[in-house]
């Protein structure tokens, strides 16, 4: 029986798609029968996700390239094409976090590192511009393509401490809206771009600032479970719902959408 996603055979590409999110969005979207791109500056990671997929019957191939390096991704969008003729979804998954870029409990604006704040906003607003500029050209030439970008809780409502990411995060939801009516009004509805905006999802970069070695709750992470309604962190796959949604036909007049998956995270005030 057909999935009622209708994915089977498209070609997506997924940068970041060696971390912990993008790994399960390529895993997920194998399962769909689609074949997946896998971007990674380290073409072991790369290799390992395509490896994991292609153990459980996906089709997947890896791809050294930086988000942040035209030239790289200008060679992926011609491999791309040479092999497959055509590319049908982008999903900008490269991005995070810097220690610099963050005002810990003891520090003040003053303190942050102005050159970790530049690799973080680098990272995630041009990691998320500079791969939908290339790619949407041949977007533009099909007259068809999905961008999805990854914006986050802290995009909506500032949070303390991440001031880098939060900014940053939040110019993902206005360049996401932005780079919808660009590419609608001018080649055309077959090409849509959304967001999703996850809440809080353990991963290398924030375990330390939520849990504690020995797996409990640190006094932040208890301030975020307080203030998220369905009483726990997110897991990678609650997030497959939002993506498979917003790849397929089903969301076919959705777009410059930012769509929260987040665990009613948003919706509380006090």
């Amino acid at each position: 029986m057909d999935s009622i996603f209708n994915l089977k055979g498209k070609i997506a590409l997924i940068t970041g798609g060696a971390g912990v999110l993008g790994s399960n969005f390529a895993n997920v979207l194998a399962k769909q029968g689609v074949i997946v791109g896998i971007v990674s500056q380290s073409i072991e990671k790369a290799n390992k996700t395509v490896e994991a997929i292609e153990s459980n019957g996906g089709k997947a191939f890896a791809v050294q390239a930086n988000v942040l390096n035209k030239e790289e991704l200008e060679k992926t969008r011609d491999i791309i094409v040479e092999k497959y003729g055509r590319l049908d979804i982008l999903i900008n998954a490269a991005g995070g976090n810097m220690p610099g870029a963050t005002i810990s409990p003891d520090q003040a604006i003053f303190d942050m590192k102005v050159d970790e704040l530049q690799k973080v906003v680098d990272l995630n607003i041009i990691g998320t511009m500079l791969p939908s500029q290339v790619f949407s050209e041949l977007f533009a030439k099909q007259k068809q393509g999905i961008i999805i970008n990854i914006s986050s809780a802290s995009a909506q409502r500032p949070l303390t401490r991440v001031v880098g990411y939060s900014a940053s995060k939040a110019a993902i939801d206005n360049f996401t809206q932005w780079m919808s009516v660009e590419l609608a009004s001018k080649y055309g509805e077959g090409i849509r771009v959304n967001a999703i905006s996850p809440g809080f999802f353990i991963g290398e970069q924030n375990r330390a600032l939520l849990l504690t070695p020995e797996g409990k709750l640190t006094p932040r992470g208890e301030k975020i479970i307080e203030h998220t309604p369905m009483g726990r962190f997110g897991t990678p796959e609650d997030i497959d719902g939002a993506l498979l949604f917003l790849c397929s036909d089903m969301s076919k007049f959705v777009t410059g959408t930012v769509l929260k998956v987040d665990g009613g995270f948003a919706a509380t005030s006090i």
